[in-house]
């Protein structure tokens, strides 16, 4: 991080009056947010021979507010090397103009010895500053990465798998002025107190019955958070009785956690909820919850669902969590759970679950979608033809010209 101090100092007046003399200060600060991904390449023995200039590409991962991502040539990128090295590069994924930033790129060594290969701009000084990207597709790399015939002997190369972390610095500056005061304010605790209001019992004027369960709540913080609870309780279609009313087709536990949602603005402690830190009971919880956030239409609550059952995806749920997300046109959780099974090492043990079955007779559309996963997986094995930029780096260079050592840690 480099620090840039400017100063400014007011020179008293030249006549003999006296004067307050004063002065300003401002700081630029430049610095670097950084991030990390690693790419694992399963199957290195399958991918070579794809031809020269083709990759294999990475998710995208963001850092510094741009998106990038990692592309692995088996085969090399420059036709001259004859498929004689590995290339590996690092690319701007998202739309940018002279993005400044530090990279390192590191295969990994899978012995335990830790001597990784690395080549890295941090933790050196380089004569000409930051290098720069000028466009989406602008890549930093190398060329001649590894000799192929001695990673394929390597301790680089485990179980037909090699692993490498990029590493990505993109410089960021702002410029600071003096702090005239220096206040803590706390954080919101509007839920908390609408939380302990709920736990109080206090001022409730309407009650649900959930699976033979009475639940206390007030209809105006209800029917504030959701426009389904509005309706039924103020609405010209509203339930007649307003003192007690029956809840269809939910379980007690749900209706609970979803009345702590309304008020605390929190999801409940899942495995609690659950009585189990099983994941796969987690999931079951996470799951009615969000069809219960849908069905009040609570779209915070739907979202932290979604993220959950985004995070928890399994083999033995997976099938069921996809029939939901379809349900509920939960579009990202679809879209991870469709990537998750057309996975070929997924695929069969995910066909063979209960849980399949129930996908196959309620969302028979959803396997139309998921075949095209699978033949995209297939067909392409995640391999697109490479970007040809002629200002493509030379071996160990950038396009500036800046050669950049390897290092061994």
């Amino acid at each position: 991080m480099g620090t840039i101090s400017f100063h400014k100092e007011v020179s008293k007046p030249s006549t003999s009056s006296s004067t307050a003399s004063s002065s300003t200060s401002s700081t630029s600060r430049t610095e670097t947010v950084n991030g990390s991904h690693e790419f694992k390449i399963n199957g290195y023995s399958l991918a070579k021979g794809m031809g020269v200039g083709k990759y294999i590409a990475s998710d995208t991962f963001t850092v510094g507010g741009y998106e990038w991502a990692i592309y692995f040539y088996p085969d090399g990128k420059s036709a001259e090397d004859n498929a004689s090295y590995i290339s590996l590069f690092i690319a701007l994924a998202s739309e940018g103009t002279d993005v400044r930033a530090l990279f390192e790129l590191t295969l990994l060594d899978q012995s335990g010895k830790d001597r990784h290969k690395v080549h890295s701009h941090f933790g050196r000084m380089l004569e000409s500053g930051p290098y720069t990207l000028k466009y989406r597709g602008s890549m930093w790399g190398y060329k001649r990465f590894f000799k192929r015939t001695l990673l394929e002997t390597s301790d680089y190369l485990k179980d037909d798998c090699l692993s490498f972390r990029c590493c990505v610095g993109v410089v960021k500056s702002h410029t600071e002025g003096p702090k005239i005061y220096s206040i803590s304010v706390p954080p919101s605790d509007l839920g908390q107190h609408f939380g302990r209001l709920l736990e109080s019992g206090k001022g409730t004027d309407v009650k649900f019955e959930v699976d033979g369960e009475i639940f206390a709540a007030h209809k105006l913080v209800l029917a504030v958070r959701s426009p389904v609870f509005r309706a039924q309780l103020f609405g010209p279609l509203k339930d007649q009785n307003t003192q007690c009313i029956t809840v269809e087709d939910m379980e007690a536990p749900v209706f609970k956690a979803l009345l702590h949602f309304i008020y605390w603005d929190t999801l409940p402690d899942l495995e609690e909820l659950a009585g189990s830190t099983s994941k796969w009971a987690s999931t079951l919880v996470a799951q009615h919850l969000l069809a219960a956030a849908d069905r009040y239409a609570l779209e915070r609550m739907r979202i932290l669902c979604e993220a959950k059952l985004c995070e928890g995806v399994a083999i033995n749920t997976v099938a069921t969590t996809l029939a939901l997300a379809e349900q509920h046109n939960c579009l990202h959780l679809k879209a991870v759970c469709l990537k998750f099974v057309a996975l070929p090492e997924n695929l069969k043990a995910v066909m063979q679950t209960d849980g399949f079955e129930y996908l196959k007779e309620s969302c028979p559309g959803v396997l139309i979608e998921l075949l095209q996963y699978v033949a995209r997986i297939g067909e392409h094995s995640v391999i697109a033809c490479g970007y040809r930029r002629k200002e493509a780096p030379v071996d160990g260079s950038d396009a500036n010209g800046r050669r950049v050592k390897p290092r061994l840690q």
